[in-house]
């Protein structure tokens, strides 16, 4: 589990792709404080396990499904990336809850500057919709933030100074792609709510009580 707060961005050394996979080594500092084989760090919002490590660097590798559904496939030398650790349990909780289990990919449409805020727009894709809502949570590579604005095929995020400076989201261009999270809790409802709906009628009535004594 993430918090959506990016801690730290770190930079690919070295991509090694095959044709549906990869493993990826990236230089950081912060997120390699505590680190352990096997721990979870969110790699640009996705949730991958470290494989190997040493004081400036670790190394991931990237399955099949990820590979094919976030825009991990796209990554190579010299890039830079969000990074945050799994949510400690004794730490604070600043973002909101995040899987690391990316719902789709979104491609920015739109940049605007407007005073000290970065407006940035993102199409996405409209399965994804049933989840969104302006004020509402999203993550976008990992970075937990609040909708500022919906239509059906996109959506738009203000960015405040600090999280320009702090994660890479500030830094990409018309055209680049950003994975998307949405909010756990929002399709959990979604979820309960359709099946509830799919739920067939009871056979159980008054009457049926009343003739076996039930009621």
């Amino acid at each position: 589990m993430f918090t959506g707060i990016i801690e730290e961005i770190g930079m690919i050394e070295e991509v090694l792709a095959q044709n549906k996979s990869m493993q990826l080594t990236i230089t950081a500092h912060k997120v390699l404080e505590d680190v352990r084989l096997g721990d979870s760090i969110a790699v640009n919002g996705v949730c991958l396990t470290v494989t190997s490590f040493t004081s400036e660097r670790f190394t991931v590798d990237v399955m099949p499904e990820t590979f094919r559904d976030t825009s991990l496939s796209r990554l190579s030398r010299g890039l830079k990336v969000n990074l945050e650790r799994a949510m400690a349990a004794n730490g604070r909780f600043g973002g909101h809850f995040v899987s690391g289990h990316i719902d789709g990919v979104g491609v920015i449409t739109g940049k605007k500057r407007v005073e000290n805020a970065l407006y940035i727009d993102i199409q996405y894709s409209a399965e994804l919709s049933p989840y969104l809502m302006p004020k509402g949570s999203i993550a976008l590579d990992g970075t937990s933030l609040t909708l500022f604005y919906v239509s059906e095929k996109e959506l738009t995020i203000s960015l405040i100074p600090h999280t320009q400076e702090e994660t890479i989201l500030a830094e990409k261009a018309i055209g680049d792609l950003v994975n998307i999270e949405c909010d756990m809790l929002a399709k959990y409802v979604e979820r309960m709510l359709s099946r509830k709906a799919e739920k067939p009628a009871s056979n159980v009535t008054m009457d049926l009580l009343q003739k076996h004594g039930f009621a």
